[in-house]
């Protein structure tokens, strides 16, 4: 992909003015410059936005694990693919070469085709951050099954509802995983998930803890044994374009997660394309996303835009304060990165802890540094920009989605200028749209509303597994025609995006996103519950944290309050995970409803963020006196 840098911001204005002018023109090239096919297509894009019905690159035939591994072995056999960094600095790391992973991918897919997995056959993946995880990936990739990774922090009824969406026969996982000083049982999790998931055939277990483990006969199979037996040739099946590469879930504003289905070459296309621009890809870089491979970030800047560029990517298993709140720095340090990216939580956690931390490292390495998962705020920007980049290295701050499937608008390095808080410019190939209520074009500068793109673009995701009316409607029918991002936006008077947040019930925290619903439907299981409504507030390491407002029936009003908190949170984390859990919950005699029964979400964020200044007309309330009996229990 040499020819397909932006240079200077001249040429960014001219490329993005090419892509607008004609996408079809500006895709092709990049599709065609950069990658190797076994069939070019007969048609560039093909798509109609009112159905949701998008094709790229019609009729190509390619493999994605080709471009990502075999078409380097000439040249970059010997280079480090992969750095695996384990959690306990002791442990040493591990280097993967080209040649090695190509080696391993192939073993995989061959244990996998044992098994009796076919093309388009679902195979989840429930891993830690270690190699067998992105090898998994890639060996799925280069067989034509589907794989689909569940984060390893989700519970066994997440995981059952994942594995029973998308129907899938394997299910492989590790025995256990170390998160800092913790070690978690990964394998019970699987097995009580498993009991509720007929699909599945086979569990495959990956070494990794030691830790003792049931094994099922007939059912569960240790990896190693089978990869003793396991050929190292597989030759690479060959794919169409539009053939499922992966499912990845998202939390829903509304019911259950949302199977996110992205394929094969648009992906590739989209990811390989904006990595190479978005971190300044050079040969010999070493690159490192802090990401878990369990969301979309770590699929594609992790795995699939570094490898099709030839790239060397670290994967970290451990927490950015373990063994103490140096790890990010000694790692930098150790493997002399150039482009660090990582979450705004992680850098407001980071921040909190004396700079001496970071300045017994030597960062001078670093080229670029990035942001993901959510807005980052002034303060944050600064501190990561004055004490990790030193004020040399440009900060990418991204705003993209699991449903975009790369990065949409985020400065350049060294061509666009930087802004704290603020995404910049769209990339090449991306129309952004600020709508208003009235679905109608916001235009001019100096002006906010819900951003939408107008015209599709490779890397966006098909269609949400087995839903496809779902996903029209998620996405595609607020504003007709267009691509409606669930986020709200304003555009400053240079023409620059900020990301003002989520504008459905869809909270970041952390960086993962978490739907309200799904959490509500847990607390309401637990018998003292008669309803909730959970909103987001401020935290200043979180970005936002949950809040939840509790109402009780008769039976619980008499209980113990705070062991019904404890009793709630550990609900949430038995059904979603622990990274759902609330920090506040605050129980009232009833939630403000409008007269068709509808909660007035707005009102309790105001609330949870001690916001009193105005709640706007309540006397359309069915019961407008409970806004000032919630207010006067706010938790503070």
């Amino acid at each position: 992909m040499k020819n397909l840098y932006i240079d200077d911001l001249p040429d960014y204005f001219k490329q993005y003015k090419k892509s607008i002018k004609n996408p079809k023109k500006f895709w092709d090239k990049i599709a065609d410059e950069g990658f190797v096919w076994y069939q070019r297509w007969t048609k560039v894009v093909d798509f109609d936005m009112e159905k949701a019905q998008i094709k790229w690159f019609k009729n190509a035939k390619l493999n994605i694990t080709k471009n990502c591994i075999d078409r380097h072995l000439a040249q970059r056999g010997d280079k480090t693919a992969i750095i695996f960094e384990p959690n306990d600095p002791l442990e040493k790391a591990q280097y993967i070469s080209y040649r090695e992973l190509h080696e391993r991918v192939c073993k995989m897919a061959n244990v996998l085709k044992d098994l009796g997995v076919e093309k388009g056959d679902r195979v989840c993946i429930y891993l830690p951050m270690i190699p067998e995880l992105a090898v998994t990936m890639l060996a799925c990739a280069r067989m034509g099954a589907v794989h689909s990774v569940i984060f390893a922090g989700f519970s066994d009824s997440a995981v059952s509802s994942r594995v029973n969406d998308c129907g899938a026969k394997v299910i492989v996982c590790s025995d256990g995983s170390y998160r800092g000083t913790k070690s978690i049982d990964l394998k019970e999790i699987i097995d009580k998930a498993v009991e509720n998931c007929p699909t599945v055939e086979k569990v495959v277990v990956v070494r990794r803890t030691g830790t003792e483990v049931t094994m099922k006969e007939g059912r569960d199979l240790w990896l190693d044994t089978l990869l003793e037996k396991a050929s190292s040739d597989f030759v690479s099946k060959i794919m169409d374009a539009e053939d499922p590469l992966f499912i990845l879930y998202t939390s829903g504003s509304t019911g259950k997660p949302k199977g996110m289905l992205h394929t094969t070459a648009g992906y590739m296309v989209y990811t390989a394309y904006t990595f190479k621009n978005v971190f300044n890809y050079r040969e010999n870089d070493i690159y490192w996303c802090t990401a878990d491979i369990g969301w979309i970030t770590g699929h594609s800047y992790i795995l699939y835009g570094p490898l099709a560029n030839g790239a060397t990517t670290v994967i970290f298993e451990g927490v950015p304060t373990y063994p103490e709140p140096d790890r990010f720095w000694q790692v930098i340090d150790k493997h002399k990165v150039t482009q660090f990216y990582t979450a705004p939580t992680a850098i407001r956690s980071l921040a909190k802890e004396s700079t001496q931390w970071v300045e017994k490292y030597d960062l001078s390495s670093l080229r670029v540094i990035g942001s993901v998962g959510e807005p980052i705020n002034d303060e944050a920007w600064h501190w990561y920009n004055d004490h990790v980049g030193k004020k040399k290295c440009p900060i990418v701050d991204t705003w993209w989605q699991t449903e975009t499937g790369g990065i949409m608008i985020s400065p350049i390095p060294f061509v666009t200028p930087t802004k704290p808080t603020y995404a910049t410019l769209p990339l090449p190939g991306i129309q952004p749209v600020l709508m208003d209520e009235k679905r109608n074009e916001i235009t001019g500068n100096q002006v906010d509303g819900n951003l939408c793109i107008r015209f599709p673009w490779p890397g966006i995701a098909r269609t949400i597994w087995g839903d496809h009316q779902r996903y029209v409607e998620t996405y595609f029918t607020a504003f007709p025609g267009k691509y409606f991002t669930g986020d709200g936006a304003l555009r400053d008077e240079t023409g620059y995006y900020r990301i003002t947040g989520r504008v459905d019930d869809v909270i970041i925290v952390s960086g993962h996103n978490l739907g309200t619903a799904p959490i509500e439907d847990a607390i309401n299981q637990h018998p003292a519950v008669a309803e909730s409504a959970i909103v987001g507030y401020p935290h200043e390491i979180k970005g936002s944290a949950l809040y939840g407002y509790v109402t009780l029936k008769e039976s619980g009003q008499v209980r113990d309050r705070e062991n019904l908190r404890k009793e709630i949170n550990l609900l949430i984390s038995d059904m979603i995970g622990p990274i759902a859990k609330l920090d506040k919950i605050q129980f009232v005699s009833g939630l403000p409803k409008t007269r068709s029964g509808k909660i007035m979400r707005r009102i309790l964020r105001k609330i949870a963020e001690g916001d009193f200044s105005s709640f706007g007309d309540t006397s359309t309330l069915l019961n407008p006196e409970i806004v000032e009996e919630i207010k006067n229990d706010r938790i503070g």
